[in-house]
């Protein structure tokens, strides 16, 4: 077949159109429902410490007056088994006690690497232990924590790590992927509530970590800070990129029954600092009211049902601190 030169032009320019209408697409779809999402947040009694709270009365604050509906907590393995085989469960049990009664879903993070740096969070004693002998042990820490919480009701699903496949970020072992699905086929024996797996949303195709799970978690961050570029920020990401890449994800991986946001920024980057150690000028770099009210509206444009806040803890210390703007604010989302 000879083409002519009209027929030459529309092969060029046809693509060139395609890729324009899409990028356009990508640039204003906006996914935004009548519908509210779920909002829940990420609590961390280890980070609550570190600000210099009460954590227990940031933890009944954010029940109480914040009165959410949906929260992470996490069984850090350090705090759990503080020697080898001598379990610690009080301060877990206590969270898990106080939502009695109330209508409050709870999503466990168990395992070795859990939501706050340094993201392993490894008990003393398993310092020189061979590798294979910390998996034994994890492995008998995870069965530990599934079997003694399985039969609460308001436990919702089980989130196995956090970000297991994303080797960028805390002080971890290589991550290892056959390792993580003999962790999930354990979870799976002792209980049929779903598996949640995490991955960045920034920095990962998602498609390893979706593969192994029931419900994919990513984060969603809008500025963020290193020590070669210093901070950057997001703002040329359009929120309709993050669903297109849900779409995409869970167009090839047909078992996967929902993708939610489980860490969207919602405090500021400490740049390698403790958050107590920085000026509100400092704070105010990365994040103020303002981006917590766009934060929330980017999220909404990307069409996620379930959206789950990072930094409820700094929210209350801020409000102890004198600056109750940024708690004031999060009160109205669960109105």
């Amino acid at each position: 077949m000879i083409l002519n030169s009209r027929n030459k032009k529309i092969i060029i320019i046809l693509p060139a159109i395609i890729i324009s209408v899409v990028v356009y697409w990508l640039f204003t779809k906006d996914f935004t429902t009548d519908n509210k999402p779920n909002y829940g947040v990420t609590f961390s009694k280890k980070y609550a410490v570190d600000l210099g709270l009460n954590w227990k009365d940031a933890y009944l604050a954010i029940i109480n007056d914040l009165k959410v509906d949906n929260i992470r907590l996490i069984s850090y393995w350090d705090e759990s088994e503080i020697a080898q085989d001598l379990f610690y469960f009080d301060d877990l049990d206590w969270q898990l006690d106080q939502l009695k009664d109330k209508d409050i879903n709870v999503i466990l993070v168990v395992g070795r690497r859990a939501p706050r740096w340094p993201e392993c969070h490894d008990p003393l004693w398993i310092a020189d232990l061979s590798l294979e002998s910390v998996q034994n042990h994890q492995l008998k820490f995870v069965q530990k924590v599934i079997e003694r919480y399985r039969d609460n009701q308001i436990i919702k699903a089980w989130q196995v790590e956090n970000e297991p496949l994303f080797g960028w970020f805390g002080e971890c072992p290589k991550p290892d992927k056959n390792f993580l699905i003999k962790e999930i086929e354990l979870v799976r024996s002792l209980d049929n509530s779903p598996i949640i797996i995490t991955d960045s949303g920034e920095l990962s195709h998602w498609q390893s970590a979706a593969s192994v799970a029931d419900v994919l978690g990513i984060t969603m961050y809008r500025i963020v800070w290193n020590k070669t570029f210093g901070f950057w920020d997001y703002f040329f990401v359009p929120a309709s990129a993050y669903r297109f890449k849900a779409n995409l994800t869970k167009f090839l991986n047909k078992n996967l029954q929902d993708i939610i946001i489980t860490e969207l920024q919602m405090e500021p980057w400490t740049m390698d600092r403790r958050m107590s150690e920085l000026t509100i000028e400092e704070q105010q770099r990365s994040f103020t009211l303002k981006k917590f009210k766009e934060n929330v509206k980017y999220a909404r444009k990307a069409g996620f049902d379930q959206v789950y806040f990072w930094g409820v803890e700094y929210w209350y210390w801020l409000d102890q601190k004198g600056y109750p703007e940024i708690w004031q604010q999060a009160k109205i989302l669960w109105k």
